[in-house]
């Protein structure tokens, strides 16, 4: 199976109720390391996608500003409740991550948590995302990726066919992911899961000089 926005869309209705009180409890430690490394300062812009039930928002330091974009409306709900409570003042799109949503360069920083292995086309999401930061502008990801190089077996294929029914791809290489992408990455650490799920700081390139 492979995952379409429709499909998010439903899988994502029937979690928003129940992910903070089950997923989301494997995914803090992992969230909190990705949003340290990220060292977001009051006065910067952040732009987060797959911004979800919110689960990011406690995280960040006061004085930050920005948008989050989510294609669940079920999920966008309880981060407006989210956003209120840690009185943050993000604005909040229901919309596609995979194209350019907001203006280039507009943002200092990005958040890309459990994001690249939701969407259907990972590479599309990472490159509206650089989009929209500025020139050495960086992003955080905290996501799983196959090791490059591996095989895939047949074991993690049929893992996959279940992975996908719940909204998430195990499959996916992080070099495909970064195709075309005006960006490098300057950190790829384990984290939770024994390291199956990594945490990246990517970095958009500067602009070479006219």
């Amino acid at each position: 199976m492979r995952l379409t926005n429709d499909w998010n869309r439903l899988i994502y209705r029937l979690w928003a109720p129940i992910y903070d009180e089950t997923l989301n409890h494997f995914f803090m430690p992992g969230r909190r390391r990705a949003i340290a490394l990220l060292d977001l300062r009051a006065g910067e812009r952040v732009f987060i996608v797959g911004v979800g039930t919110g689960a990011d928002l406690p995280l960040l330091p006061r004085g930050v500003t920005g948008a989050g974009v989510d294609l669940s409306p079920e999920m966008l709900a309880r981060a407006r409740l989210q956003a209120e409570r840690c009185g943050l003042g993000l604005e909040l799109i229901e919309a596609d991550a995979q194209v350019p949503l907001v203006e280039d360069g507009a943002y200092d920083a990005a958040i890309l948590n459990l994001i690249l292995s939701v969407v259907p086309d990972g590479n599309a999401c990472l490159r509206s995302t650089v989009r929209a930061l500025k020139a050495g502008g960086r992003a955080v990801a905290l996501d799983k990726f196959l090791p490059e190089g591996a095989r895939l077996s047949v074991g993690r294929r049929l893992a996959n066919v279940f992975s996908t029914l719940l909204g998430t791809d195990i499959n996916r290489r992080l070099s495909d992911v970064m195709r075309d992408c005006p960006c490098t990455v300057e950190l790829n650490e384990p984290s939770i899961g024994g390291g199956l799920y990594r945490v990246l700081i990517i970095r958009k390139m500067q602009e070479p000089p006219h």
